[in-house]
């Protein structure tokens, strides 16, 4: 049988926004955080919060939501010395609203996450021949409890929070293809990301290894596809920071597509 040239990529995942819907989980405990630090004065919008991401740097929400506290105050004249915040306490009140209080049994935003793709999508990549696995900055509690309680999945391949360095940094990328066994200099790697974090990660691994192909792949999360202005404004955001094409969801991303994007990055 002949090989197909969808056998020559492998999809790896992020997924916060591309996974599983986080508008009314990570990003609900970002803005319930950033008020409770600021005594009730401020609650980021969503707007907000996507304004900070799309800096590139603000991929970890327990950092972003420090940034946005430490911005608030400083927008009435008090200096990042002066308000000493305490990155524990910070990450323990957005975990307690996220997770729940008991960090073993989840109870919190968490357990509502609307999932954004079907195991029977991935199995249709495996039969295609495309291996697939996932790396994100999510803690590995969170997303093994998505990947396997939720979805099901069998020990899927994940590169988690605690395994590598945050985004933009593309160690973490690297470690979830070598864990697909994948390493042949030939195999295309297309990175599925909502973020400008997640397509600089792809423009890293570019020039850390040029002998690879590496596509960045864009998709739209929920929050933002309740306007058109909104969905194009983010898409434009998603392509400059360098993603190839831009979906409104991942299961677009079918064989037939991957196949659509080897032949577009070889030409």
């Amino acid at each position: 049988m002949t090989e197909q040239p969808s056998a020559l990529a492998i999809v790896v995942f992020d997924i916060d926004g591309v996974v599983r819907d986080v508008g009314g989980s990570y990003r609900r405990a970002l803005a319930d955080t950033v008020e409770q630090f600021t005594n009730a004065a401020y609650r980021p919008t969503p707007i907000d919060i996507d304004q900070l991401k799309s800096e590139g740097i603000w991929n970890n929400d327990w950092e972003a939501s420090q940034e946005l506290i430490y911005r608030y105050f400083e927008s009435q004249g008090q200096s990042r010395e002066q308000l000493k915040l305490d990155y524990k306490t910070i990450v323990a009140f957005f975990q307690s609203r996220y997770r729940g209080p008991d960090p073993n049994n989840f109870t919190g935003y968490i357990c509502d996450e609307p999932l954004l793709l079907s195991s029977d999508y991935l199995q249709q990549l495996t039969q295609a021949g495309i291996p697939w696995g996932f790396f994100s900055g999510a803690t590995r509690g969170s997303a093994t409890y998505i990947l396997e309680k939720r979805l099901g999945l069998q020990s899927p391949v994940l590169i988690a929070m605690e395994d590598a360095p945050g985004k933009p940094d593309p160690t973490g990328l690297f470690a979830t293809v070598d864990k697909l066994k994948h390493k042949q200099s030939n195999t295309t790697v297309i990175y599925v990301g909502d973020t400008v974090a997640d397509m600089y990660t792809v423009g890293k691994a570019r020039e850390l290894q040029p002998y690879r192909t590496w596509i960045g792949v864009g998709v739209l999360p929920p929050h933002v596809q309740e306007t058109a202005e909104r969905s194009q404004a983010y898409s434009e955001t998603l392509q400059k920071a360098g993603a190839a094409v831009v979906l409104n969801n991942v299961e677009q991303l079918n064989p037939a597509k991957v196949e659509e994007l080897l032949q577009l990055c070889s030409g």
